[in-house]
């Protein structure tokens, strides 16, 4: 089965179980403080599982993008990927166990074919120490499913400690099957929901789990042991309590939400433990066979790991290129991101023999035709990302001979090269001169030849050797240059923050964009948006720098609309009537056939998903910080309130 198929089948499947399909939300948050990507198919329904009405309805189901940059060290193996699809569906408070749980074994079994010898699953075990009970419901509802198909399903506990013990359905505490926001239950604060889960595994064989010969030695083997036999496929969450002050407390009507990975599904239905053997990937693999001259299952472990580094982060970055929110490589934030990617591919390339001139765009071109059927978005944005691929490919590739000769000098005869160069740059010599990578090394890579700091501790690792983060940071912070350290938390995981300060910034980008397209004019349309609790940053369509005299007219029309007290109302409306009322539709794409409009007075109306607060008396007073280019035709304002 193709990905296209089983993402097909899978939503057509939920639709005839009356769930509206809603589209991918963007890979680039718009209003999310706390995470540069979107990094599960949960993340941006977080407001609907907390209580929001969504628009569609009270049942879902989606195939999201999602992108999780803290994977990007471990690709290279038979199964992490940084770019993949996670498969959704939702019961916002309608159906739960009793339906989910036969649904989904019904679709894994009857629709894709997966044998249900070879499934396995996991059900929460319960904390007495706060009175929740095991979850014997989803327990007896598994059995009964591979009861239907002629399996006897033995329910187990302890496996982590005592191995499979011939069981199906396997107890695990809250670090394998509770979900929260917050994580385990000791750290969800008061009125934060939360449940149990309940995993599904897939068995590629006992033959790969061979615990004599692997890091797993002398360990028991079970599903949630990671030694290669099992691959979990899917997980629904379901949330039925609510922390308190004094404990926990059922909710009256508890959720449903279900991810499924679409890749390691179609890995199962084509019995392969190698994401790079499904079809998404082979013409991509080809590819690079052809312009490396090397084979990817002639044995070469250094050269598959390569070919599998550099399909992944092609794919990665085409996808985020072209996302709605799309950014082109940079030093900052997402673009830093989409750079790392790059230059990691590209060094990968030459390792692996790779000498022909802008190939990483032959790549984006067949990632994106495999891609455009579903996502529209790839193809329209094809010039952008060839060019972007092309030119960060031509700014690195002149300079990473010449970096990695700089390493070599040093790394050939270390003592002398501090010695020699060390002079002025640092305070005093670090112990283990030949074994640790100065700072003032570190930053010359960076600053002079291009390399992402993460780039240049991993060429460090393969020799064994560390890098001095402190000496550098010093480096970085005496030159004024970037500091990764602080942005490097950004690229961690998280989930929309709705407080108070990011609501009232969120509510007062509708009025600059009003303002914006007063003051400049209609063709003034968001490209881009990210909020911290402290400023906003708004990136719009326009041609050149805006005059002293329009921000000062922008900022003023911001300023008076937020004095007149302007209410704002929201209306739910089929996304025709919305647009025959000439609401501004950022993406048009990402919306369903019922959509949000967020109505501030007569001055702005937006599709748009919120939060926002009720009154823009509640806003202060805007500022604009900044305003500067983000990209060609592209200018970024950065604002405050208060």
């Amino acid at each position: 089965m193709t990905t296209a198929e089983l993402r097909k089948k899978y939503l057509d499947f939920f639709k005839q179980k009356g769930h509206a399909i809603i589209p991918s939300a963007s890979l680039l948050p718009e209003n999310d403080p706390t995470t540069l990507f979107t990094g599960s198919g949960m993340q941006p329904m977080i407001p609907y599982l907390l209580g929001e009405k969504h628009p569609q309805g009270a049942l879902l189901a989606d195939s999201q993008k999602c992108f999780r940059s803290q994977d990007i060290d471990e690709v290279g193996d038979n199964h992490h990927t940084t770019f993949f699809e996670m498969l959704g569906n939702w019961s916002l408070g309608d159906y739960f166990k009793e339906e989910q749980i036969p649904w989904l074994f019904e679709f894994l079994t009857d629709v894709v074919g997966l044998d249900p010898a070879r499934i396995y699953v996991s059900v929460f075990k319960g904390k007495n120490e706060i009175d929740i009970p095991r979850d014997e419901d989803s327990a007896q509802l598994w059995q009964d499913v591979f009861a239907g198909a002629g399996i006897e399903a033995k329910i187990v506990d302890g496996a982590e400690k005592k191995g499979m013990q011939k069981g199906r359905i396997f107890y695990y505490d809250e670090t394998e099957n509770w979900w929260s926001r917050s994580g385990v239950t000791s750290n969800m604060p008061a009125g934060e929901p939360g449940g149990p889960d309940s995993e599904i595994f897939w068995d590629f064989g006992e033959q790969l789990g061979i615990h004599e010969k692997s890091e797993y030695k002398d360990q028991p083997c079970h599903v949630n042991c990671n030694c290669g036999r099992f691959n979990e496929i899917g997980n629904s969450v379901f949330m039925q309590y609510r922390k308190t002050d004094s404990g926990f407390e059922s909710l009256p009507h508890p959720n449903i939400d279900f991810g499924g990975g679409l890749e390691r599904m179609v890995m199962a239905s084509i019995d392969t433990p190698d994401v790079f053997k499904i079809d998404t990937f082979v013409p991509v693999i080809t590819k690079i066979e052809e312009i490396s001259g090397q084979s990817y299952d002639a044995g070469d472990e250094s050269v598959m790991k390569a070919m599998r580094i550099i399909a992944d982060h092609i794919r990665a970055a085409t996808m985020i290129m072209a996302d709605v929110n799309g950014v082109e490589p940079s030093k900052a934030d997402q673009g830093y991101m989409v750079r790392r990617l790059i230059r990691r591919a590209v060094r990968y390339g030459k390792q692996i023999g790779i000498e022909e001139e802008s190939w990483t765009k032959g790549i984006a071109e067949i990632i994106i035709d495999d891609y455009k059927a579903v996502y529209p978005e790839v193809e329209k944005k094809k010039e952008f990302v060839v060019s972007s691929l092309e030119e960060e490919e031509k700014k690195f590739s002149k300079t990473l001979a010449k970096g990695l000769k700089e390493f070599k000098k040093w790394h050939s005869d270390p003592v002398v090269y501090w010695e020699n160069e060390s002079a002025g740059k640092v305070s005093e010599k670090v112990a283990n001169a030949d074994k640790i990578v100065p700072g003032f090394v570190a930053f010359r890579l960076f600053t002079t030849y291009g390399f992402p700091f993460e780039l240049i501790k991993e060429i460090a690792n393969e020799k064994n050797l560390k890098v001095d983060e402190t000496g550098f940071q010093q480096e970085m912070k005496k030159h004024q240059a970037l500091s990764r350290s602080a942005s490097a938390g950004k690229f961690k995981g998280g989930l929309a923050d709705a407080d108070e300060q990011t609501t009232k910034l969120h509510t007062a980008t509708h009025l600059l964009q009003a303002a914006l397209r007063q003051v400049l004019g209609d063709h003034v349309q968001q490209k881009g948006s990210n909020i911290t609790a402290e400023r906003l940053r708004f990136d719009f369509s326009h041609g050149e720098k805006m005059t002293p005299e329009q921000l000062t007219a922008t900022e003023k029309l911001v300023n008076e609309w937020i004095v007149a007290e302007l209410e704002i109302k929201c209306e739910e409306l089929p996304y025709d009537e919305a647009k025959k009322r000439d609401v501004i539709g950022l993406f048009e794409d990402k919306y369903g056939d019922k959509v949000k409009v967020y109505g501030v007075g007569d001055v702005s109306g937006e599709l748009c998903g919120g939060p926002h607060v009720k009154n823009t008396k509640e806003l202060g007073k805007f500022r604009i910080k900044k305003e500067q280019s983000s990209g060609a035709g592209v200018r970024r304002i950065k604002a405050v309130l208060g």
